[in-house]
Formats: C-alpha cells, structure tokens, sequence
C-alpha cells in the first residue's frame, strides 16, 4: 500500500470501475507499473477473494485491455481492501471532488458515445431478463455500476444518468435529428444543450435506456412509458420515461424524480411571511379543499408534500394518491401509486380511502370531472382534501373546476383557498451585479427608484469557453448567472365575498381584482418583484416566468 497513493487508487477505481462494484466484488486497483515501449504498462489489482477471481477475472481485463494495459492480480485480505476502498472513498470526500467526478464529465460522455457508435448495428442491443411479476420490476433496484461493466452503451448511459442526477437537472431530452442525435437537458427550468452524437449511438442509446425502462425494444413506432430505478454508491435513482416516435426517430425524455426530502419546509419555500401563515391556516381546517395549481414541473407536489409533513402530528390517518410517488413522506402517512393497468385511478382509490376513515387525503392531481366530484364529495363529509391543478392563475382554478361540471354550490361549500405558483431562477450570488434599478424598470415594477438589485451575468457558449479556458469561469453557476430556483405564489382565500362572487358568474379576472383591491391576495408578478428586491432572483426571470400572469 505505501508505493501507490490513495488519490492515485481513487483515480483508477473511477476510471475502470465504481467504488461500490469493488465493494461489492472486493477488488481494487492498487496502481500501474509503467514499462519500456513497446511493452504495454501493468495494472495491480487486488482482490480479496481468489476464487471468485475465475467469475470476475475476464471482465477486469477486458475493461483493463481496452486502454491498453495488462494486469496483475495479488491476493489481500477482505478486511484490507475494505480499508483501502474507504480511505479512497474519504479521499474523494477530502478533494472536493464528492459532486461531479471527472469521469463523467460531457467531455468522458461524448467519448463513450462515440465509441458505442462501433458497436454493431443498430438492431445489436439486446439485454435478457427474468419474466417475473410487474410489482418486483417496480421495486426492484439495481446497481447501475454493475450494469455499466457489460457494455460501452451500459457505460454512456450511465454515466449521463449520473452526470445530471449530480447537475441539478430535472429533464434529460434525446431528440432524433436527420444526421445525428442531440441531448438536451433541462437545468433550473431552462432547456440547454448538453451534447451531440451520432445517430447510431442515440438509437442503442435510448434502446439502452428502454430496457432499463422495462419498455418494449422492439417497438420504436408507438409511445411507451415505464420507469428506471437504479442505485449508485448508496444514492438512489429514480427516472420517469417516456418515449415517442419523431419525423427522423424516435426520441426519449427521462423526468428524475427528486426524492430529496429535506427541502420539504414551507418556511423554506415561502419566502414572504404572511403567504406562508395564511396557507397555514387554510390546511389547518378539519375539511375542505385545498388546491394548488400551476403548470407542470413548477413545484406544486413539493409544496403540497411539505404541507402534508407539516400535519403528520401522529393524530391524524393520512393517505396519499400519487403518480408517481416523488417524495418518502415517511412518519405515519400513507402513499399510494396510482396503477391504471390495475384500475387503481385518482377517483377508485378515493373511493377506496373513504371507506378507511381517514382524517386527510392527497389526490395528486385532478384531471377530470369523476375526481373533482368525488374529492368535493369527500370534502363535505369531514375530510381535508389535497390536490394540484393544471391551471395559470389561483382565480383561472376555480373556473377549471366549473369547466370540470362541479357546482357552484359544491365549490363554495368546499374549497377552503387556492395556491397558484411558478418557479424563478435563483441569480447567482458569486457573479451577479448589483446596481441601482433604472427609471423605467421602477415604473414598470413599483420598486422604488434608486432601489439596489441584483442583475444577472450571462455568458454565451464562446464566453463559457472562453472563461472556462482562462480559469474564470464562475465555479457556482458554471456562467449560466444562476443557480437553484425560488418560489412565487399567489394564495387565493375563498370568503365570504370570493363566494358571492363565484354565484354571480364573475369571470377569473374579476375575482382576482376583487381580491387585489381588498388587500386579501398578493399576484405571482408582485409576489416576484418582492423576490427581485429581496435579491433572489432578477427582473428579467421575473418577465419571463411571471408577466403574462399580471
């Protein structure tokens, strides 16, 4: 151990294996000897199990081989390599290197790419699995660094779930073109290019990833949907897919599915301190309805998760309908999968909660007239009732739920308050400018004039580079100007007179003026601009999220 370093061992653990495969296999690579040319330099690996060398023994070379070294294997004991793989394991730890591994960076992505364009033809991929029962697929986890041993397509896909599990992306898009294939990724809101391939490579790529998926191989001219659930190091993944077939091919999106409960705080997610109290009191009734509504991926489970985390006292029966189940509610909550192919629906497993005596119910979204009538139905025999809605504003919420043919008289009786929100782009505390706001900004905002704020700096792709190559480049947002997202809500109470409005057919924008002018609903723009002067984010985010919402 003391002629190899341990930086040097967690170098070649990440370059030819994964910290958890050596766990797993007791094997670890201790260093390489170099030689003379043309002799090829020699590789030790350790292994802390010589019989099971003949298992494993082909695999190290053939991944050894292949970056044109030899190998040499020395026996240790188990309990040595066990000590060996967690000082390499601290070492990444101690070298700041614990967030993105140099491995996988897109530079080492797009060069496993290309070589799995020389992988056979495009029909070659093929994996083999156990028929066994749809509810063990679902559950099953597997470690993807074993997996990422088998293949060079394995390896690339991988290492780009990896990549941006660890990136703050929230969307993975591999889109067919008529020469190539392009992967982009969806970071902090944002689209962004993340690489190119060839059009070879994207089609074992996403035959790949569909198989991990458990979708069809074979089928490429019909949408599927299935699900990847993987572990990596002790982490676990978790990715929602789905594809369909395109003018040039058939593409792919994976939605990572964020399990992360630390962030589930509604201290932490509403800013402004009277929103956050006022939709305390609202989920605080013993019944009703409680909506929250905005477009897809703008944080409407998380804010509802955390609310549910806030009312599990150890009091209460609490049962969720979920699809899919995104967060560990843990504690004494109850989560449910929504299962169509099983006919477990949003309104069948509503009916199945109501005959459970529970105190509150999260349906995860309402979508049709069948689950609006059954949850105001549950609401007006003593059940809170929580559930999103596909909806611009908190007053446009209520006229989905008319659209949906739910009676007024049910809907006044029922709903409690609506909590509309997006999410904005956090500016970048490291590299932002601050500076006064300028005359017309003021006028447009009503922030007063002179008022410091923070403006965001922007690189392009040349300037990215070009930072990146000086040593420049922001190392807290990599030049994009921000980093992480914020939340703007608009809470809605339903009282008295939102009631007497909703009987009189006032339209959407009425109730919303109505609860403006008596100082009872803050709108998501001038919930923004307090964000903007709290400096959390910018006036530029701001008009691009929230303006046509004014």
């Amino acid at each position: 151990m003391s002629q190899f370093s341990v930086t040097s061992i967690r170098n070649l653990v990440d370059q030819y294996f994964s910290l958890q495969w050596c766990r797993d296999n007791l094997v670890v690579p201790l260093g390489i000897e170099p030689s003379l040319p043309p002799s090829p330099g020699v590789i030790t690996i350790a292994v802390g199990n010589i019989v099971f060398l003949g298992t494993i023994g082909n695999t190290i070379k053939e991944r050894i081989n292949q970056s044109g070294l030899e190998c040499k294997f020395v026996e240790r004991s188990p309990e040595k390599i066990k000590e060996i793989l967690d000082l390499a394991a601290e070492e990444r730890f101690i070298s700041g290197e614990g967030i993105e591994i140099s491995e996988f960076t897109e530079e080492a992505v797009i060069a496993a790419l290309q070589d799995t364009a020389t992988e056979g033809n495009d029909d070659d991929f093929s994996l083999e699995f156990d028929d066994i029962e749809e509810e063990e697929l679902v559950d099953e986890t597997e470690d993807l660094s074993n997996e990422m041993l088998e293949s060079k397509t394995q390896r690339a896909a991988g290492m780009i779930l990896i990549n941006t599990c660890r990136s703050n992306v929230s969307d993975i898009h591999i889109e067919p073109k008529i020469d190539n294939y392009k992967i982009r990724v969806r970071r902090d809101g944002v689209m962004q290019k993340f690489l190119s391939m060839p059009k070879r490579a994207g089609i074992q790529l996403i035959a790949c990833l569909k198989n991990m998926a458990h979708m069809d191989i074979a089928e490429r001219r019909a949408s599927q949907d299935g699900k990847i659930l993987r572990q990596y190091e002790g982490n676990r993944m978790e990715f929602r897919c789905s594809t369909a077939p395109g003018k040039y091919g058939e593409g792919m999106v994976l939605r990572i599915l964020n399990s992360d409960a630390s962030v589930l705080n509604l201290d932490v997610l509403i800013h402004i301190e009277k929103v956050r109290n006022e939709f305390r009191k609202i989920i605080n009734n013993t019944n009703g309805i409680v909506i929250v509504s905005g477009p897809t991926g703008s944080g409407k489970s998380t804010t509802l998760a955390a609310a549910l985390r806030e009312k599990d006292n150890g009091e209460l029966k609490i049962v969720t309908a979920e699809d899919p189940i995104e967060y560990d509610l843990s504690g004494d909550i109850m989560q449910h999968q929504v299962n169509r192919a099983k006919n477990q629906t949003f309104a069948n497993l509503l009916r199945t909660f109501l005959r459970q005596d529970p105190d509150v119910i999260l349906i995860g979204e309402t979508r049709d007239p069948e689950t609006a009538e059954s949850s105001m139905d549950a609401a007006e025999t003593g059940h809170l009732v929580f559930t999103t809605l596909h909806a611009n504003t908190s007053s446009s919420s209520l006229t989905r739920l008319l659209d949906m043919e739910v009676p007024k008289y049910k809907l006044n009786a029922s709903v409690r308050g609506v909590l509309a929100q997006r999410l904005l782009r956090r500016v970048c505390p490291e590299c932002s400018v601050q500076r006064p706001i300028n005359n017309n900004e003021s006028q447009i905002t009503g922030i007063r004039p002179n008022t410091p704020i923070r403006y965001a700096n922007v690189l392009s792709s040349e300037e990215k580079e070009q930072r990146k190559r000086e040593g420049t480049l922001c190392g807290h947002c990599s030049g994009t100007g921000y980093k992480g997202r914020v939340g703007a809500y608009e809470l809605l109470v339903i009282n008295r007179p939102i009631q007497n409005a909703i009987t009189s057919n006032k339209t959407d924008k009425e109730i919303e003026e109505m609860a403006v002018d008596n100082n009872e609903m803050l709108t998501l723009m001038k919930y923004g601009v307090e964000l903007v002067k709290e400096q959390l984010t910018t006036l530029s985010e701001l008009e691009r999220v929230c303006k046509s919402d004014d």
